[in-house]
């Protein structure tokens, strides 16, 4: 099982996103504060879940933790600001959001910048070392795969329903036909050859 906290303080919150390498849609981070004798034996890297237990897991979570908030990071944002800067805002905001304020922070990776002066320590793989970061992981990918479900059906020839916004040979495909939208990022790589100006025109939503 999942170590409970890094350190011994009362409200150490643990921060995790989802959705960085995508080509569309928000990046999402989730933050929270689990309180010390909390147990999971399921709980786990949201990575290392099937989606039925990341179903599962999630209201366990929301009504276990002492508090917890979920951030998107929309597209627009991330082409000004770049990924990692999006990545880290996201569970910047997140924090700022807690209540009570935590006297820790854990964030999975090696990337990260103060929040109001709170100590934090970067863990590498820490959604597979921490109940916290785990826990931040599964709600930040639950939340953003419910976002990617809804913008399906405004656009459902991405197929975002089943490919979340990630890069599949499908989602390409789709964005060689179609063009691009709203919800993609454009300073991404969309096409292996980033064909100049062939998909620049956004796709309007239909009229009903």
């Amino acid at each position: 099982m999942l170590s409970i906290s890094y350190t011994n303080l009362k409200f150490e919150c643990g921060t995790d996103e989802a959705g960085r390498g995508c080509l569309a849609g928000p990046v999402t981070a989730a933050a929270l504060i689990l309180p010390k004798d909390f147990i999971n034996e399921t709980l786990n890297d949201s990575k290392q879940l099937s989606e039925k237990n990341r179903d599962l897991l999630r209201p366990i979570i929301e009504e276990n933790a002492l508090c917890y908030s979920v951030t998107h990071i929309e597209p627009l944002i991330i082409d000004e600001i770049n990924i990692l800067n999006a990545s880290i805002h996201a569970m910047q905001e997140c924090i700022k959001k807690l209540n009570p304020i935590p006297n820790y922070i854990i964030v999975d990776g090696n990337r990260f910048k103060p929040v109001e002066n709170i100590p934090h320590s970067c863990i590498i793989k820490g959604d597979s070392k921490f109940l916290s970061i785990a826990a931040a992981s599964v709600l930040a990918k639950t939340y953003r795969d419910d976002y990617m479900n809804k913008i399906h059906e405004e656009f459902p020839m991405y197929n975002w329903k089943q490919n979340k916004g990630y890069p599949t040979k499908e989602h390409r495909e789709a964005i060689r036909k179609y063009g691009t939208t709203k919800y993609h990022r454009m300073s991404f790589r969309l096409l292996p050859e980033q064909l100049e100006l062939d998909f620049i025109e956004e796709i309007k939503p239909s009229l009903p």
